[in-house]
């Protein structure tokens, strides 16, 4: 005997109601998760980038033989980065690298004070060997993944301790890019490694060559006699914005606003032409002053900017 009663008016009323705020919800759900821009982050194992490019451009895994210039290489990633990944926005560039004791040194301190950089720190042992650098790229890819703060991950780094890290992540949902530093003759990334991502990518010697500089002896690693001072920021700051009227004046208003929606960042080797410029307008390296970097990119910016 069937004991189910036909529904009266009033709970077809109350069910309708129901049904429609229960869209209601789905709408708004669905129009937030529309308009919520997608994220990623790289994870860049230090160790891995000095050893791969020392070896590609100057011949030597030593770091003591050659300069690498930190800051223009993840500037690099950043905008290439950006490139694969237009409607998304970087979360931050996480930097993997050892140190005794996990002191920092002087030139992870600078590379700490960059923007979007967050510097993780292994330890370094008797060899000059990263411990812990793994277990560090893991959890942070792990948590950002599960925690649904990241879409995308670039994993520099070529280790097959990895593969646990890359699999973790993707049980949540998220996807890998596994992005390599080209190797003369071979291969400096595990196999399995290469198996687990969503997607591969080789740097070559072109995009790599400047930002290593192979030092030639002893007095590169001491301050040279004589050298000027380093200049001060206002007037790093003045030629930025010199380089920028220079190019604005050869290489017209067009090229130029070409660069203005990726600001505050320039691509990798644009960053690396007003460098070069700006050094030789001030005759003094600002490889190794971060600050003064970001000074120089500020004045370049207030030019661009005051003529749009």
């Amino acid at each position: 005997m069937n004991d189910v009663q036909p529904l009266g008016p009033t709970d077809l009323a109350a069910l309708a109601a129901g049904i429609e705020r229960t869209n209601e919800l789905l709408t708004r759900v669905l129009a937030e998760v529309a308009t919520t821009p997608s994220t990623h982050a790289a994870f860049v194992d230090a160790g891995y980038v000095y050893a791969a490019t020392g070896r590609l451009v100057a011949g030597t895994e030593d770091r003591r033989a050659f300069d690498l210039d930190a800051e223009g290489i993840i500037e690099a990633f950043i905008d290439k980065a950006r490139m694969i990944f237009p409607d998304s926005r970087l979360l931050r560039v996480y930097w993997y690298d050892g140190a005794r004791r996990r002191i920092h040194t002087q030139e992870q301190q600078r590379i700490a004070e960059l923007p979007d950089v967050k510097v993780r720190l292994g330890n370094l042992n008797a060899n000059n060997q990263q411990k812990g650098v793994d277990s560090l790229i893991r959890s942070d890819l792990e948590s950002l993944a599960r925690h649904r703060a990241i879409s995308d991950a670039v994993l520099i780094g070529g280790d097959e301790d990895l593969v646990s890290a890359v699999e973790a992540a993707q049980g949540y949902g998220a996807r890998v890019h596994l992005w390599g530093i080209e190797a003369a003759g071979g291969r400096n990334q595990a196999e399995p490694l290469l198996w687990e991502v969503d997607s591969q990518r080789t740097f070559d010697l072109d995009f790599c060559k400047p930002y290593v500089t192979r030092r030639t002896g002893a007095e590169c690693l001491e301050p040279v006699a004589g050298e000027p001072p380093v200049p001060a920021r206002d007037e790093v700051r003045f030629v930025g914005a010199r380089v920028a009227a220079q190019w604005l004046s050869e290489r017209g208003r067009d090229w130029v606003a070409t660069l203005l929606p990726g600001h505050p960042y320039l691509p990798g080797s644009v960053d690396q032409e007003l460098l070069t410029a700006a050094e030789a307008l001030l005759h003094h390296s600002l490889r190794g002053h971060a600050d003064l970097r970001r000074v120089l990119r500020d004045g370049f910016w207030d030019h661009v900017q005051g003529q749009y």
